[in-house]
Order: structure tokens, then sequence, then C-alpha cells
């Protein structure tokens, strides 16, 4: 801890640990467990972003995966759950109500007629726009304690210590 820092959760947490188990380091709570906290503390507010929306995260997931991929902004299912890393048939289950709701259409593929491709529709399309737009002024709301140098310096460090898992979870290769 710095000397102008105040104690947080993590630093009382740490403290608890090493009068219970002195010697024992805890400093990737210090890294690992602030990153868990403020996950858990900014998703309350980005569920509440989406939900004024009509969306929940993982419509929101959906449609925002087909409005990066770029105009004609279609993918195939496929394409959706693997990049989404979820199952097919929890992916169907989000499609369904995104189809309901008129945000995506389910067409037939232009280059393999016996496939199905998701299309966001025009509505889509806005709407996807319009919830990422509130969902990153949210969440710069939470970065305003930094400087955009810090904020900078955080990101890399960040990429870099996820470049480093990444690959540890792909078997190091």
């Amino acid at each position: 801890m710095t000397g102008s820092a105040m104690a947080d959760h993590v630093d009382r947490l740490r403290a608890q640990w090493a009068r219970e188990i002195p010697g024992l380091d805890t400093e990737p709570m210090a890294i690992l467990g602030r990153a868990r906290r403020l996950s858990l503390l900014a998703s309350g507010g980005i569920e509440r972003t989406f939900a004024s929306f009509g969306l929940d995260r993982g419509e929101f997931d959906v449609i925002s995966t087909l409005r990066r991929a770029g105009a004609p902004y279609r993918l195939t299912p496929t394409e959706l759950y693997s990049t989404l890393m979820i199952s097919s048939g929890g992916l169907t289950h989000r499609l369904a109500r995104l189809e309901k709701a008129g945000l995506v259409l389910r067409e037939k593929s232009s280059s393999d007629g016996r496939s199905l491709e998701v299309v966001l529709s025009e509505a889509g399309i806005a709407l996807a726009e319009q919830a990422f737009r509130a969902d990153m002024a949210d969440e710069m709301r939470h970065l305003a304690h930094l400087t955009a140098e810090e904020r900078e310096m955080l990101a890399g460090l960040l990429r870099k210590l996820l470049a480093g898992v990444e690959h540890e979870a792909d078997g190091g290769s």
C-alpha cells in the first residue's frame, strides 16, 4: 500500500490473512482480488444500463457482436456462439427473445441455402449503438478517479497480464 493511498477492501482482507497465516504471500489478491472486486462492483451498473434498453447482458452481447462484425451485420450461429463462448442452446434462447423483439432476423445464408445466418435489424443496430454508448459513459464515470495517463498505464499493464494468462490458458503454445 502506498503512503498516500487509503486502505480498501482488499487491503483489509490481506491484513486479516497476514494475521491468520503469517508469511503467506497474498500479493496476487492485490491485483486479481481487486480486478474481481472491480468487476463485481461495476457489473450492477452495467446490468442496469442494459435493462434501461430492455436488454439483459447476454442479449446485449449478441447484438453488440453482430454490430461489431460490421456491415452487413450478419453471422452464422456457430460464429456467434464461438465468439460469445456460450452453448448453442444458450444462443438459441437469446436469439428467440431478440427475434421476438424485432432486433435480429434469421435468414437463409446467401452462400449456403441449407444454413441460416443471424442478421441484426435496423432497430437492432440502433439499439446496440445506443446501449453501448450509454454503457461506455457509465463505465467512464468509474474511471474518472484516474488521470488519462494513469488509465493508459493501467490498460497497458492489464493487457500484458491478460496476454500472459491467456497464453497459459491456451497451454503455453
